[in-house]
């Protein structure tokens, strides 16, 4: 599989373009729309990983000549499984990469068209939020397919040194030797086929984080969108505070008593 040739978000021009129009301009919506946008930004980091962590897959086992062959059949499995888990998030990366760019290009265009009024409401051009939430179920359904790879590892290492242990006691017991009650470990070998599904399970871990903070990151942009600006909220209060003196009814002001002399 090629690594990702795409360039990253943060370079994108029209993403640059629409963070410092709103640096320029102290737009209140850009801490958390460059907070999401730079979550996307790290699950490509992490999907490039695990691009990288099955190219090295894939080269050791064209390498493993000499393995036994349910070994090197295994590690095929594993090599299928993760390719199969990469293909897909790379797609769904990609897509909601360009929803960010065609964000990006909206609120550019309609500032251009409208003025920087159109920076009030920035979540409206970033309609997101259900394309993160589909890729977090892929995300939850990866986890528990690795979680089952290294299960399944573990559980067969277990099995061939239990079977070994039991054709040595055999021998022993011929030797007239005390049996080998202990049960070694998960073996050398079944460590070296799960390092790189326990690599690849803890890209997708963080980048289930990375959809979480971004999800956040959108929610904390609706709320405080939904919020008047400071001082159209100054000046509305200004007007009421006025309206109730108007309307407050007026007391004369009792004139002083003239003492006679």
């Amino acid at each position: 599989m090629d690594s990702i040739k795409t360039s990253p978000i943060m370079e994108n021009e029209h993403v640059k373009e629409l963070l410092e129009l709103m640096e320029a301009n102290n737009s209140l919506g850009r801490k958390d729309l460059l907070a999401v946008i730079s979550q996307v930004a790290a699950m490509e980091s992490h999907l490039a990983t695990m691009v990288m962590e099955l190219a090295v897959m894939r080269k050791e086992l064209a390498e493993a000549r000499q393995v036994n062959s349910p070994t090197k059949a295994t590690m095929q499995k594993v090599v299928i499984a993760m390719q199969s888990q990469i293909l897909e998030l790379r797609d769904k990366l990609a897509e909601l990469k360009q929803d960010v760019i065609n964000g990006c290009k909206s609120a550019i265009a309609k500032c251009k068209e409208k003025g920087l009024s159109a920076l009030r409401n920035i979540t409206e051009y970033f309609d997101i939020k259900p394309r993160l939430e589909s890729m977090r179920d892929i995300l939850d359904n990866s986890i528990k397919q690795d979680n089952k790879m290294i299960s399944r590892i573990e559980a067969m290492s277990v099995e061939y040194h239990e079977a070994e242990r039991h054709l040595k006691n055999i021998g022993r017991a011929f030797a007239g030797k005390e049996a080998i009650q202990e049960t070694k470990p998960v073996g050398k070998l079944a460590k070296a086929i799960e390092a790189p599904i326990k690599t690849d399970r803890a890209c997708l871990l963080a980048m289930r984080n990375c959809i979480n903070n971004a999800i956040g990151g959108l929610n904390r942009l609706e709320n405080a969108e939904r919020k008047p600006p400071i001082m159209e909220t100054i000046n509305k209060l200004n007007k009421q505070i006025a309206q109730s003196q108007r309307d407050a009814p007026i007391v004369e002001r009792q004139k002083p008593c003239r003492t006679e002399r």
